[in-house]
């Protein structure tokens, strides 16, 4: 398996291996690694490095001659343990949040089968000694075994008997799988020709284990309209990040407003970008995708949810052909690929504001259309 590392922000590095995740905090002359493998410390300085593992192993030493009780061995042992246990609860913390990140960073990157043409699975062929046991049993009732002639008989007839079920069975099967396949082709024909409903009923199935709660609301010719309903920054990016104290010790700090903001407009342009893969990978003859975000802000003074659109934009399937996922962030993607992008940054914070739906009445159109109750699973 090839490996790949991410810098989340100076000092933090993400690297993904064969082992698992392993997160690095702080500067080279004093750096915190957790993750895969044992939690540890390392040192370097020009060619030369050195690393220290916080396994806590325990001290070893020859015997003592001044007299140190055991009390205060016991004492010195239970904070080495305790030392030890805050370590690993920090390093712990640290490879959750690494995982946060991580997640927010390849969200994007899923890749969808595309549909292909549905085909019938071939009929078993009868159970032919099973049938002839069937009808051998059948005609040799009443006859004894010195009746050799009339065995010999009767066993010629369950061998036709058996033949001829063996073909009933056979024709009955082939029938069967031949209404199957033209049910299959009849509802692929209706997908690749875009008929609305099953257009609909396919991309709302395929919605279903997404995520964020996703929705298309309707089909015309080769376009679909589709709705997000995306969470909040405070349920999506985590508030701090992994990084190291002067003395090198793991630690953590606030993320930046700012910071949080960039990380959740990514989230935001993943969603994005797997829900139009994911529905030209299931339709494969939808061309276009418009595709609003909307963002639940919690119940209005009526009690009802109040739900703002905080993206829209517009992707062509073609458009999407020879994007380098693995290597290029959501929001590149969606600038360099999406029209008619629409989004509501709030002053040097850069967070996601709600669109002025007056300014635009064709997404407003779409938001009046979905009951948010519904595309919450409520």
């Amino acid at each position: 398996m090839m490996g790949f590392s991410i810098k989340l922000a100076p000092g933090v590095r993400i690297r993904a291996s064969s082992r698992g995740i392993r997160t690095s905090v702080g500067p080279r002359i004093a750096r915190v690694h957790v993750g895969a493998g044992r939690t540890g410390v390392s040192t370097g300085l020009g060619p030369v490095g050195f690393y220290t593992s916080l396994g806590g192993g325990r001290r070893r030493g020859g015997g003592t001659s001044s007299g140190v009780s055991a009390a205060a061995g016991y004492q010195r042992q239970l904070a080495a343990q305790q030392r030890h246990a805050v370590q690993v609860e920090r390093a712990d913390r640290a490879r959750g949040l690494a995982d946060a990140f991580l997640r927010i960073l390849n969200l994007h990157r899923a890749d969808f089968t595309p549909a292909a043409r549905p085909v019938a699975p071939a009929p078993q062929q009868p159970n032919r000694a099973a049938i002839y046991v069937h009808y051998e049993k059948h005609a040799l009732a009443g006859l004894s075994i010195f009746q050799r002639a009339e065995r010999t008989q009767a066993k010629q007839r369950a061998a036709g008997w058996t033949e001829a079920e063996v073909q009933r069975l056979w024709t009955a099967a082939c029938e069967q799988r031949a209404q199957v396949q033209q049910y299959f082709d009849h509802r692929w024909h209706l997908l690749t020709t875009n008929d609305p409903d099953v257009v609909l009923e396919t991309l709302n199935l395929a919605f279903e284990d997404n995520e964020a709660p996703t929705l298309a609301l309707g089909v015309t010719g080769a376009d679909t309209s589709i709705v997000i309903l995306a969470p909040s920054v405070d349920q999506v990016v985590p508030e701090q990040m992994p990084t190291t104290t002067q003395a090198g010790n793991l630690s953590f700090k606030k993320l930046p407003q700012r910071d949080r903001a960039d990380y959740y407009k990514v989230f935001v342009c993943g969603q994005m970008l797997v829900t139009v893969r994911e529905a030209f990978a299931v339709a494969p003859a939808l061309t276009t995708a418009r595709v609003a975000v909307l963002r639940n802000d919690g119940d209005d003074a009526y009690g009802r949810p109040r739900a703002v659109a905080i993206m829209a934009a517009t992707f062509q399937k073609a458009a999407l052909a020879g994007v380098q996922w693995q290597t290029t962030d959501a929001g590149r993607i969606v600038n360099d690929v999406s029209a008619d992008r629409i989004f509501n940054e709030r002053g040097r914070s850069g967070e996601l504001a709600p669109i002025n739906l007056a300014a635009e009445p064709d997404l407003a159109l779409l938001v009046a259309a979905v009951d948010i109750d519904e595309l919450a699973g409520e």
